[in-house]
């Protein structure tokens, strides 16, 4: 009867008593159940903290994977699992991990690998083992495999179409499902071709003789709108829908000459420069180079807006090709490879700048080594005109701004802010302010000698003082602020203040100081555009909405709120007249805004 009490308590006495050596014990569970809760609450921290810390993201983006590495060193350390259960298990969840990056779609590997897989393998393996963690035989180390194969296996069922902008969140589709781009190719293909709209030669030239709105964020490049007062009363007279087409993926916004609107889209393999017409959606001409651009991120397709200058269309792919197009049919008249030019392979998230053409020179940014960061190239002939050192990540545009009497590109990177003599491409100021992440945004001018550098990720935005003696330029710092952190999310000033995204936040703040006004609007990473003769801030924020906010430093005044898009919305929109025109990478749409007059 002794020897028969001594084996039931072999089963269940602690493994430092040296008579239980060797036996199945049951499973130390509180550490895997611990790091169960962690992972959870790593999960929710984005979602729960409207302001959460951009080290907090970071944490919670990486933190529930390296939880799922703690819980295969517990199982491998601190488990009480036998020699063999440890050595089984362990290489059982290794090899259904390596199964199933064999396996999973391309879309997933990074940053889904991390964020997804390892959480959910490893969580599904720690579940099964401390759901069979008193049972004492070799079949729990079987529930445990299998549960990390299915863990593991189920990312295997799943596409990413992305990321939202707190970048710990993927867009998820079942793998099977087609993505936006397919549907919209599908479509394209099943349905008898659509006839395009015509264009009147005369017309078209009188349109492009003086664009309304020839570019990124506009002729200046400040998202600044001149126009008919708008209406701020949605509930009567809510924006009305003129037509809703789907588009390919791509971050592009438009540029606009009467009833052509300009714009860049991924079609399969194709990067497709496209015109459409305003007051229909019609197409009016494509054209196409064989190439596609993608990141895990952002997804597929082109991020540089097109721009319109003296007749011509130029245009900037993800991959580095700038073209000089004909407006009226989408002729390539010239084009030029910036990775061979550069020398360099496209960043991370794709060449994106938007051209700048100024007299006789079109100017993008391309990060080369020695003086091939930002280049100019000849209007006419497509031949590098010239070249200077700048960055080599920065994915803002080149500027023309006039200051301290003088007409200069300002080029903002991850090394800082460059100003070049827009006709040789000199050096007249180089600000240092080194970056390490990434530069999205353009630099604005306030009161005609002050510069705003704004600088995502915790950084800030900052603001510069220019001075010139005889011919040299030199510059004091005036005030840092962490109130405005906008990332890749420009911002705009009217009337002594900034508007714009602290984080995911709207916010205001006096440019005067850098304090910071109010903070209200969780509108996610989206844009902003002021209508500035209605002293309006129109915000499309990141998930389809257009918001009507007041342009009033004194509090967050919300006027109206309209749903114009679904998906995820990053581009910049555009407003010429009464005319919204807005895109994301899966629709792009038209809106007639009601006019102040029409109340009446």
């Amino acid at each position: 009867m002794s020897d028969v009490q001594i084996e039931s308590n072999d089963q269940t006495d602690d493994s430092s008593d040296p008579g239980v050596q060797g036996k199945f014990k049951p499973l130390r569970i509180w550490p895997p159940l611990l790091l169960l809760v962690g992972m959870v609450a790593l999960w929710l921290i984005p979602r729960a903290i409207a302001e959460a810390p951009e080290v907090l993201q970071i944490i919670a983006a990486l933190g529930p994977g390296v939880c799922g590495i703690l819980i295969m060193l517990w199982w491998l350390l601190l488990s009480r699992a036998t020699a063999l259960e440890r050595c089984v298990g362990f290489l059982g969840a290794g090899v259904a991990f390596a199964v199933t990056l064999l396996l999973i779609d391309k879309s997933m590997v990074m940053p889904g690998t991390l964020l997804l897989t390892i959480p959910m393998g490893t969580a599904a393996f720690a579940i099964g083992a401390i759901l069979f963690s008193r049972v004492l035989s070799f079949k729990r180390t079987f529930v445990v495999v299998l549960a990390a194969v299915c863990g593991f296996g189920f990312s295997d069922l799943l596409r990413s179409e992305g990321m939202w902008s707190e970048f710990a969140t993927l867009e998820l589709k079942w793998r099977w499902q087609p993505s936006h781009e397919e549907q919209m190719l599908a479509q394209r293909q099943d349905r008898p071709v659509r006839q395009r709209a015509e264009l009147s030669n005369e017309e078209a030239d009188q349109w492009l003789t003086n664009p309304e709105w020839p570019g990124f964020r506009g002729a200046d490049r400040t998202s600044r709108q001149h126009g008919p007062l708008i209406s701020t009363d949605w509930s009567i007279t809510p924006p009305e829908q003129i037509w809703k087409i789907a588009v390919g993926p791509g971050w592009s916004s438009f540029a606009v000459a009467g009833n052509l609107l300009f714009t860049q889209e991924q079609r399969g393999p194709l990067e497709v420069i496209v015109c459409y017409a305003a007051e229909s959606g019609r197409e009016v001409w494509t054209q196409a180079v064989e190439t596609r651009f993608y990141e895990s991120i952002g997804g597929p397709g082109p991020r540089a807006t097109p721009t319109l200058a003296n007749g011509n269309l130029f245009a900037m792919g993800a991959n580095g090709h700038l073209m000089r197009l004909d407006p009226k049919t989408g002729d390539i008249r010239w084009q030029v490879d910036l990775q061979e030019v550069a020398k360099r392979t496209p960043p991370e998230w794709g060449f994106s700048s938007s051209p700048l053409v100024v007299d006789s020179n079109v100017i993008v940014h391309a990060g080369g080594k020695g003086d091939k960061g930002t280049l100019a190239f000849d209007v006419e002939t497509g031949k590098l005109n010239w070249s200077a050192a700048a960055g080599d990540h920065s994915y803002s545009s080149p500027q023309l701004c006039t200051i301290a009497d003088e007409d200069l590109v300002f080029m903002l990177t991850n090394t800082g802010l460059d100003l070049l003599n827009p006709q040789t491409g000199a050096e007249r100021l180089a600000y240092e302010w080194q970056y390490q992440g990434y530069r999205a945004l353009q630099p604005q001018i306030v009161d005609g000698d002050s510069i705003l550098i704004p600088t995502g990720r915790g950084v800030g935005t900052r603001r510069l003082q220019i001075s010139k003696l005889d011919t040299v330029l030199s510059v004091e710092e005036l005030w840092t602020s962490r109130h405005l952190k906008p990332d890749f999310n420009d911002f705009v000033v009217y009337r002594d203040h900034g508007y714009g995204f602290d984080g995911a936040i709207f916010t205001c703040i006096d440019l005067a100081s850098g304090k910071r006004k109010w903070k209200g609007g969780r509108y996610g990473k989206g844009q902003v555009l002021l209508l500035a003769d209605s002293g309006l801030l129109l915000v499309a924020s990141e998930h389809g909405d257009a918001v009507l906010l007041k342009a009033d430093p004194s509090e967050r005044q919300e006027l109206a709120k309209f749903r114009v898009l679904e998906g995820k919305t990053w581009n910049h929109p555009v407003v010429v007249g009464d005319r919204l025109y807005i895109r994301n990478a899966q629709e792009a749409a038209c809106y007639r805004l009601p006019l102040a007059t029409d109340a009446n």
